[in-house]
This record gives C-alpha cells, sequence and structure tokens, in this order.
C-alpha cells in the first residue's frame, strides 16, 4: 500500500478513529481517492470500511487488495462481485457493507510449482505458517515487483475502467 501512497502522492497516513484504519488522501489521474489500512485484525476489516463507503455506489468503487493462497507469488487476479472465496477479511468486507460489489485486487502469496501453479499448503497450520511466515529475500524483491503492477492496475481501474484492468493484469 506505501508503493500506491507514494506512486499517487498521497497524504502522510493518519489515524482515522471512526473507521479505525490509517488513511491516505491521494489523486489517482483527476480522481480524488482515499486509500485506507484497517488497524483492526484482518477478520474484521469490515468494520474498518463500513463508515467510510456509505452508500451501494460507493461500494461499486471500492477497490480491496488482499492476499491469496490460490494464487502463486508473484500473480495478482482482479475480480469483481464475487463471493469472499473462503477469505475471512473479505467475509467481513461482504457482511459489514452488505453486498459483495466491490473490486478486488488478489495478490498471490503461495510458492509456485514448477508448471506456475500456486503450491497451496494443504491444512490449517500451513496456511496459517504461510500467512503469518517471512519471506525470504528473493521473495520479497517479487513482492516488490508485484507492488508496482498493482499500483499500475489501480491507476488503470481508476482512470480507464475495471474492465480493461481486469483484461490487462488477468492475463499474465
Amino acid at each position: 500500500m506505501e508503493v500506491c501512497r507514494k506512486r499517487f502522492e498521497g497524504s502522510d497516513w493518519k489515524l482515522d478513529k471512526k473507521s479505525n484504519a490509517l488513511v491516505s488522501s491521494a489523486k489517482v489521474g483527476k480522481a480524488k481517492v482515499l486509500l485506507t489500512m484497517p488497524e483492526v485484525m484482518m477478520n474484521n476489516s469490515g468494520k474498518s470500511l463500513k463508515p467510510l463507503i456509505t452508500s451501494a455506489k460507493k461500494a461499486e468503487e471500492l477497490v480491496v487488495i488482499h492476499d491469496d493462497i490460490d494464487l502463486p507469488l508473484g500473480r495478482l487476479k482482479i475480480i469483481f462481485d464475487r463471493g469472499s472465496g473462503g477469505h475471512r477479511g473479505i467475509d467481513s468486507i461482504i457482511k459489514n457493507l452488505k453486498t459483495q460489489k466491490f473490486a478486488r485486487i488478489k495478490v498471490g502469496v503461495s510458492p509456485a510449482t514448477p508448471k506456475g501453479k500456486a503450491k497451496k499448503p494443504k491444512d490449517e497450520a500451513g496456511i496459517i505458517k504461510l500467512i503469518l511466515g517471512k519471506f525470504k529475500d528473493p521473495e520479497l524483491a517479487q513482492i516488490k515487483k508485484e507492488a508496482k503492477k498493482i499500483a499500475e492496475a489501480l491507476e488503470v481501474m481508476v482512470n480507464e475502467s475495471r474492465e480493461k484492468a481486469m483484461t490487462l493484469f488477468n492475463s499474465n
């Protein structure tokens, strides 16, 4: 998220007590956007968005960036109006906003097989270890490259269309 804040010349992060989230005002092209990082547990992230997303129209303009263990590290996928896929943070957002009509940029965090598929852990303990573990230096370098792609995708979504961003970024 810091890459997005810098790329779009966002203000310094400030704690918004009403939403219990760090917020930064930025401009993506001519559009004003609010970058938000909830300061709550991921499973409660919808509570942080509820005070900020007050209508169906605002929900449709929302873009949530989140990890996805079903995608290999280095891949991203943009979707709209879909279920949570078992992601508890997305479950919380859908429950609190009472809609799933928002865009998501899913960011791969799983190791890749030789064929480029996600090598997802088989059990809950493995999933927790992956999600809460530390990335190795080569993985961190890959994540930095991915962060730039996320910012590019966000820019296309805001300035052009969600559909164009899906076409450009879901094909890699």
